[in-house]
């Protein structure tokens, strides 16, 4: 696959995005490699990773535990204090290999440690080859308000190997779906047509929709970096969706969601409010729904929900002055930004969900 450039580094594919690294350690000479895993990358990616590495520097392992709820300070603290007594120092280079928890914990301890060590990401899971690739954010949650410490900077490079994705779930790869096609709904219909026209999801089937996916969101913050306008499509299905993901978060008696379930709900009920607001087709989003709950199932929203999620929307990084901004579409590929919703109008669309 070709390499993708994006901003001042590549994302590399496959075997060659090896050499790369490679190349790029002989070429730098870091001091130590620090590798951040957790104890699924641990057991079954790093393996792959120390097999290909070729260099002599001392290499030390971090682990990390798993899971969005140890994405935190608390977590950070607890690397910088390991990268401290492992003798890290500005000339250190920092692997982050795995899910979106550590590219994005891991990129911000590194960006942070003596005020910014050089890191690659290897993101292990399809969620983190599609989305957090690309963009340069890096960050933890507050509490179970979904990245809200966080600062843009960019890693050395990162590598994209779908052999990592035989080591997760199918639950994990349908989460990262979400995210391919948000990117079919707002930006590509090709990508929503042959994600429909599946009649089962592998990683063979998906693995050209990655390099699209990846070229699409870099056309889209090489665009607009800081999200101040075309960014902020890759926001449609967030707004609600990430309130919905934080209350299963928090909630001591109900199942957590992965990210694609939420962003799945997110997106059935930010099309129903685009229907509402902006005359989306309406056999479109009962296509929407109907393909989205066949992957992802109905998860219960009981009504007593209703008034907890919204009010977790206030707290939504993309609102300004209080006011909770969404993306909707008019249309497949076309979107309109900045939206205000109604609380009647976004319980409907719940109710729509749940119907």
């Amino acid at each position: 696959m070709t390499p993708i450039l994006s901003n001042n580094y590549y994302i590399n594919f496959q075997e060659e995005s090896y050499l790369k690294l490679n190349e790029f350690i002989a070429s730098n000479t870091p001091s130590k490699i620090f590798i951040m895993v957790d104890e699924n990358t641990h057991e079954h990616c790093l393996p792959i990773l120390m097999e290909a590495l070729e260099t002599s520097i001392n290499i030390e392992i971090i682990e990390i535990e798993s899971g969005e709820e140890n994405k935190n300070l608390d977590t950070c603290s607890g690397v910088w204090h390991a990268l401290t007594e492992l003798g890290a120092d500005r000339k250190s280079l920092m692997i982050n290999l795995g899910g979106g928890v550590i590219t994005d914990l891991g990129g911000f301890v590194a960006s942070c440690f003596k005020r910014g060590i050089a890191f690659v990401n290897i993101p292990t899971t399809l969620l983190s080859m599609v989305d957090a690739s690309v963009g340069g954010k890096t960050g933890v949650d507050l509490g179970v308000l979904k990245n809200q410490i966080g600062l843009f900077s960019d890693p050395e490079m990162v590598l994209i190997d779908t052999r990592y994705l035989e080591t997760v779930t199918e639950r994990e790869i349908c989460s990262g779906l979400a995210e391919i096609i948000k990117y079919g709904l707002s930006y590509d219909i090709k990508i929503w047509d042959e994600i429909n026209s599946f009649k089962k999801f592998n990683i063979k089937n998906i693995s050209t929709l990655i390099h699209r996916s990846i070229e699409i969101k870099n056309e889209v913050v090489t665009e607009d970096p800081k999200e101040n306008g075309l960014r902020k499509v890759l926001n449609f299905g967030h707004t609600l969706g990430h309130a919905i993901e934080s209350y299963f978060l928090e909630s001591e008696n109900k199942e957590k969601l992965t990210h694609g379930e939420a962003i799945a709900i997110g997106m059935i009920t930010e099309t129903y409010i685009s229907e509402k607001l902006l005359n989306f087709p309406i056999e479109k989003l009962n296509e929407i729904k109907q393909l989205l709950v066949k992957i992802y199932g109905k998860t219960i929203i009981k009504k007593s929900d209703y008034n907890p999620i919204i009010e977790l929307l206030i707290h939504d990084k993309k609102n300004v002055s209080g006011s909770v901004n969404f993306v909707l579409l008019k249309d497949f590929e076309k979107y309109k930004f900045n939206c205000k919703v109604e609380k009647d109008l976004l319980i409907e669309a719940l109710d729509y969900y749940n119907s």
